[in-house]
């Protein structure tokens, strides 16, 4: 029992911690005492069976104030359960609503919420009271709150204790992935992006989008609209509100970035794990790697890749379970789209137009309010200043981006002056700019407006930002700035534009990241074009990231790898447009040499396919035109693509034409590298010359150990060691494969050293060496891990599964090359069929009788994703039936 003074504390102090025994998770159940007595009682008995912390109002001490007890018990809580009958509450002395809404509407926003309705027997319906049909309304209208009816009072326990158990499953999936964010963007932007405010007024088109999307005749949806107007923040609240439609996840995919249509397919590819790497055709791998899975991708920013809406149709046979929501601009007008135009928020009462007192309670001028709040906490909408805040709203015409950017300067303007402001800078800009929709004009010259309040010297630092793709450091704008010879400071600047709500800010690894809005960005690239000023801020750009490209490729193949990898990986989408800005403007010499600083980076990262596609252009160029170094580096880029997509034995002759141009260039890395790769080319063939491939690398492997590069030494050395696996070799195998391991780990190059080492390692179990086995696959997987490198994962699990397989450790081998053919099958990567060894263990194990423990095993594997099953083997043992299902972190779509 709870003492007077105990109860007097806790009546002064309503915020202070509510214990319980164990500290369990706690679950805040909220109904009607009397009319839902035995629901209450089958809930609690459902939480305690899951060995949760029941909080109902009934055990609290009943002398606190009830809105205080409500607070203190909602903000100790972990979850909240919603009960409703018919009853709508009583409502205390003095109060407006009862406890049952108020607690509802006391539940941190950030709390999971289960809500479930009671419905009538067969042929009864409910008859609710009005105000609780209202509350109901509101939670069905509520993105964040998830809703069930049940009919009994056992149905409800049921509902109950399974939906809690899923709910503490998906939390655990998503506390549990441990991995550094930096170095893998593309699967960190695969994820729904976490909003930074609550969605307002868009709650009817979230559902209208959901039902669409649920309708088993609708594959394509594409949110239409202008620029800010929303459209990918409800893109964000549809992927979340349909979770539970499609099992198979939901993957992200920004195409802002994306200007070829030939790079669609990767880049969706990239999202769900996928590699363009060559081995097969890039739409097989999609389909082996989607099939049966129910997928939503949300493509969001497609319309600058209007010409790539018919392979977005093919993807609709790739992918037949998967369906497409699409943001845009522009209409797709491809076969089967379902379009759904964006309005703007609402400002006005349809009832009455004109009313100023009813349009208070609209969505426009909500939004306005929470975030004049944002800037300024004391911010209160009074009868004094209601029309100039409905007035602004009615001018940006509810166009949430300029209502946005109004709302940033409550902080030192009042509403009517702001209103003034807009009244005098909108008619100039119409004026000027008739040919443009009249949204566009509003937003631009809100954008206008904002801008003009900036000192001159931050005026030109957004504008030469806007030449920035998403995700740029402080180092990058530094180093942009000086080549600009800014007067202005630059931590000042980004500070002011950031709280102008003009620049974005996120974080990645404890690293700043900045970004702009996409219309903010092109109102800025407008300015420096009006201003004659867009090529020299681009070329500015292109020089920040082309010395970022020297300074960090030199670290690639050495100790620095890591570092090296996750600091490029941070702004690797200015990295392509710098590539791109130079090969656009015909400067296809420094392209070339950008490309070819980062050839280790692009290799880690599985990207080579996509600066291929760039080298492409630089072949299209006029053969006088260019230098024999970068005609070499655009061969290189392309044969290698092309010996693994089209092999043939013009391939080998075209990269030794390459190595003589670097090498009269003077690059003897280069020069080593295309004769190397000559050699793989032509073990690729259908009909290889094994003597003439062996001798190119054996030459490259000499040429690159006097080079110092033991990178490249290690590949050509495991190249041969490959080769002699296929001869029957072992033992030849074996110590190529050592000295590779030697080579790599003496140069300090994570990346070779995990590719040797796995090949060491499989040559070790082939030998029967368990032990030494067993340790190079538990370095190679450590290693693939801190590269974020999914293949060499599979690698090594499965050596580890041989080697548990040869022990006869049914369990762990079962588990592990379940994950292994979990990650090949959705990353549609695989070895080629003659070096796949693991498979002969498990069948010796199947064939001793434990084939049905084996299998299951498996099974419980392949719901492991990359990085949990790299945990499971390096523990040392199975993980059983508790595993765990990977959450997005880990590279499950």
């Amino acid at each position: 029992m709870t003492s007077t003074d105990e109860r007097a504390t806790a009546s002064t102090d309503a915020r202070a911690r509510i214990r319980t025994p164990d500290q369990r998770l706690r679950v805040f159940v909220s109904s009607t005492l009397r009319e839902l007595e035995a629901e209450r009682t089958a809930v609690r008995g459902a939480i305690e069976r899951l060995r949760l912390a029941p909080v109902m109002f009934e055990l609290g001490a009943r002398p606190h104030p009830p809105r205080d007890l409500y607070r203190a018990y909602l903000e100790q809580s972990d979850v909240f359960v919603g009960i409703y009958g018919e009853r709508y509450g009583w409502v205390a002395p003095g109060e407006e609503i009862s406890g049952l809404e108020d607690e509802y509407r006391l539940a941190p926003p950030g709390m999971p919420r289960l809500i479930y309705l009671r419905e009538g027997a067969e042929g009864r319906n409910v008859v609710r009271e009005p105000r609780l049909d209202a509350l109901i309304a509101r939670i069905q209208a509520d993105d964040t709150a998830s809703y069930k009816g049940f009919r009994s009072v056992e149905e409800l326990a049921e509902l109950v204790e399974a939906d809690l158990a899923t709910l503490l499953a998906e939390r655990f999936d998503a506390a549990g992935a441990a991995v550094p964010d930096a170095a893998s963007p593309d699967l960190l932007a695969a994820r729904i992006p976490s909003p930074y405010t609550r969605l307002i007024g868009r709650q009817r088109e979230v559902a209208d989008v959901l039902a669409l999307l649920q309708d088993p005749g609708t594959r394509l949806v594409t949110l239409l609209g202008p620029g800010g107007i929303g459209k990918s923040r409800l893109a964000i609240a549809v992927a979340q509100a349909a979770a539970g439609a499609f099992p198979g996840g939901t993957a992200f995919v920004t195409l802002e970035n994306v200007l070829e249509p030939a790079l669609l397919l990767p880049t969706i590819g990239a999202a769900v794990g996928v590699r363009d790497t060559g081995e097969l055709p890039l739409e097989e791998r999609l389909a082996i790697a989607l099939a049966g899975r129910r997928m939503l991708f949300v493509l969001d920013n497609f319309e600058q890749l209007l010409a790539a809406a018919p392979i977005l149709v093919r993807l609709f046979t790739i992918a037949p379970d998967a369906s497409f929501l699409v943001t845009s601009r522009s209409v797709l007008r491809v076969r089967g789209e379902r379009v759904v135009e964006v309005p703007p928020l609402a400002t006005h009462d349809a009832a009455s137009p004109d009313s100023v007192s009813r349009a208070r309670a609209t969505a426009a001028v909500e939004l306005l309010v929470e975030r004049a709040r944002a800037v300024k906490p004391d911010f209160e909408v009074t009868d004094a200043n209601l029309g100039a805040i409905v007035g602004i709203c009615r001018v940006l015409e509810g166009i949430p981006l300029a209502i946005e950017l109004a709302a940033a300067r409550m902080r030192v303007l009042t509403p009517a002056a702001i209103l003034q402001r807009l009244d005098r800078q909108l008619p100039l800009l119409v004026d000027a700019s008739r040919d443009l929709p009249p949204r566009q004009r509003t937003l631009r010259s809100t954008i206008e407006w904002s801008t003009t309040l900036l000192q001159e010297p931050e005026r030109r630092a957004l504008r030469e930002l806007s030449v920035f793709s998403p995700g740029f450091t402080i180092e990058s704008i530094e180093a942009f700035a000086e080549e600009r010879a800014w007067t202005v400071d630059v931590f000042a600047a980004l500070e002011t534009l950031v709280d102008s709500s003009l620049l974005q800010q996120s974080e990645v690894g404890g690293e700043p990241l900045f970004s702009m809005l996409a219309t903010v960005r092109e109102h800025g690239v407008e300015r420096l074009r009006e201003d004659g000023e867009e090529q020299a801020a681009r070329d500015a750009h292109a020089a920040v990231y082309l010395d970022l490209a020297k300074r960090e490729g030199r670290g690639l193949g050495f100790s620095q790898q890591v570092n090296a990898v996750a600091r490029l990986n941070l702004e690797r989408g200015n990295l392509r447009t710098a590539v791109r800005h130079l090969t656009n403007e015909g400067d296809v010499e420094t392209a070339a040499d950008m490309a070819w600083r980062l050839f280790l980076y692009w290799w880690v990262g599985e990207y080579i396919m996509e600066v291929a596609l760039w080298m492409d252009e630089v072949l299209a160029q006029p053969p006088e035109s260019l230098s024999p170094r970068a005609l070499a580096i655009a061969t290189f880029y392309v044969s290698w693509r092309d010996m693994w997509l089209a092999p043939s034995h013009d391939i080998p002759e075209a990269l030794l034409r390459a190595s003589a141009a670097f090498a009269d260039a003077g690059d003897q890395l280069g020069a080593t590298m295309a004769a190397a790769t000559a050699g793989l080319a032509e073990i690729n063939t259908a009909d290889p010359d094994i003597p003439r491939a062996s001798a190119w690398l054996h030459e490259g492997a000499r040429r690159f150990r006097e080079l110092g590069a033991g990178w490249g030494e290690a590949l050509a050395l495991v190249a041969l060691g490959r080769i002699s696996v296929l001869t029957g070799d072992l033992e030849a195998a074996t110590s190529q494969f050592r000295r590779a391991t030697d080579a790599a780990v003496g140069s300090g190059d994570r990346f070779t050293a995990t590719v040797a080492t796995h090949h060491l390692g499989r040559a070790r179990v082939l030998s029967g060496d368990l032990e030494e086995a067993e340790r190079l696959m538990r370095g190679a997987v450590e290693g693939s891990v801190g590269l974020r490198h999914e293949e060499g994962i599979a690698y090594g699990i499965e050596g580890l599964s041989a080697v548990a397989a040869a022990r006869g450790e049914v369990e762990r081998a079962g588990v592990l090359a379940g994950a292994a053919a979990a990650i090949r099958a959705r990353t549609a990567v695989f070895d080629a069929p003659a070096f796949v060894f693991h498979t002969r263990y498990l069948d010796e194990l199947a064939e001793r009788g434990d084939a049905e423990l084996l299998r299951a095993a498996e099974a419980r594997g392949r719901e492991l994703g990359s990085f949990e099953a790299a945990r499971v083997a390096l523990s040392g043992g199975p993980p059983g039936g508790s595993a765990t299902v990977a959450g997005p972190s880990e590279g499950a779509a």
